[in-house]
């Protein structure tokens, strides 16, 4: 059986890599920072989630080798069973007061919180309203569950009130949306969908992953930003960017909320706890946070000046002020070999392609780090000026 299914397969990724879409993946052999080692060489690194630049962080290095000698390696359990220490209750009350929500359950992905929201709280009598480019992890969250699905224009408010006008039936209503769209940098208008969620009595979700760290006068992400903090009923986010690059996520959220997810959330209940050594190491990154103004100034800094030279230099850039400056391109082959061609540049970046953007949208994402300094942005701006020369000739 399977030699006729390897032929279709095998058909399969060579259509992949015929249309410019086969995504390689690099070997570095190094920690994650602000430059790294591949097959080439040393190249400086803008394409990592690594926005504060704490991945490599020697406080955090440190947090997490003496965890490992206090509370080993790993559960080797879920969390009801046999798999909940003090320092996991530690990380969630330090995240909720960070976020300012009463409870914090932890994930081992922020993709599997957002998979484990939905079919929790909501049945066939509600609606979820999800804005149009939701990170992938929201919309199988939905898939998930049994309530009815309704989908908005990306940040259109007038598509979402009317959305809402057509769910008033509906028991319960969740709006959902990311905090900052992961592939265009561009930020919801929290505070407008809190007023329609107050006028037409519905739930706020946001999945702030990029942008917990960093985002906010004090890096507590979108809803700080907007002054909604205690406006939003429930936050999803990742351990795995700003804060710290390794991996986890979790929901913080109203505290009955929480406690059903406890109860009944299924990548919860079934899932092995978040390693020790990365709850740990996690706690030591929300203590960096508390005097991390600095590195919030130098990755401002750091993008203004890449969006301000790319934009001089001729380079399209999706509107914003986000560290997540996506250069379009358009077509996918062209975005593939421009990415190869700064590689040999020595700048590592990725060329994104369908599906993971629409068609013909095609980019590079460059992301900016506080680990760059004002030489290394400048050096990547010069290395895509001269890549669009060779991609010419």
């Amino acid at each position: 059986m399977y030699a006729s299914v390897r032929d279709d397969l095998r058909t399969t990724l060579e259509e992949i890599r015929a249309a410019g879409l086969y995504k390689p993946e690099r070997v570095i052999g190094t920690p994650q920072s602000a430059s790294v080692s591949v097959a080439s060489g040393e190249v400086l690194n803008f394409c990592a989630n690594n926005y504060l630049g704490l991945a490599d962080h020697p406080e955090v290095v440190t947090a997490a080798k003496e965890a490992l000698d206090r509370w080993g390696y790993g559960m080797a359990s879920v969390r009801f069973i046999c798999g909940t220490q003090d320092v996991h209750k530690e990380l969630e009350a330090r995240l909720s007061a960070f976020l300012g929500q009463e409870d914090t359950i932890l994930y081992s992905s922020c993709f599997d919180a957002n998979g484990g929201v939905f079919e929790t709280l909501l049945g066939p009598e509600d609606a979820v309203i999800s804005d149009a480019l939701n990170h992938a992890s929201i919309i199988d969250g939905i898939r998930l569950s049994k309530a009815r699905r309704h989908r908005y224009a990306n940040r259109d408010l007038a598509d979402l009130e009317q959305q809402l006008k057509e769910t008033q039936d509906a028991r319960r209503r969740l709006i959902v949306t990311d905090g900052v769209f992961s592939m265009d940098g561009y930020v919801a208008p929290l505070a407008e969908i809190c007023d329609l969620a107050d006028r037409y009595d519905a739930m706020v979700m946001v999945d702030d992953s990029h942008a917990v760290g960093f985002v906010g006068p004090g890096g507590r992400g979108t809803p700080e930003l907007h002054g909604v903090m205690d406006r939003v009923d429930i936050i999803t986010g990742t351990l795995g960017k700003a804060l710290g690059g390794a991996s986890g996520g979790y929901v913080a959220a109203r505290a009955e909320i929480v406690e059903l997810l406890r109860q009944r959330s299924r990548p919860y209940l079934f899932s092995n706890s978040l390693a020790p050594v990365i709850a740990a190491a996690s706690l030591k990154v929300l203590d960096l946070l508390e005097s991390a103004g600095d590195l919030r100034e130098r990755l401002n800094a750091n993008t203004a000046l890449f969006r301000t030279k790319m934009t001089e230099a001729g380079f399209e850039i999706l509107p914003g002020d986000h560290a997540i400056a996506p250069v379009m391109i358009g077509d996918a082959a062209e975005a593939g070999r421009m990415a190869e061609l700064l590689l040999e540049r020595g700048v590592y970046v990725i060329g994104f392609s369908y599906p993971v953007v629409p068609m013909g949208q095609a980019r590079i994402r460059v992301q900016l780090s506080a680990a760059h300094s004002t030489e290394d942005v400048e050096r990547a701006v010069a290395a895509f000026i001269d890549a669009r020369e060779a991609l010419k000739g």
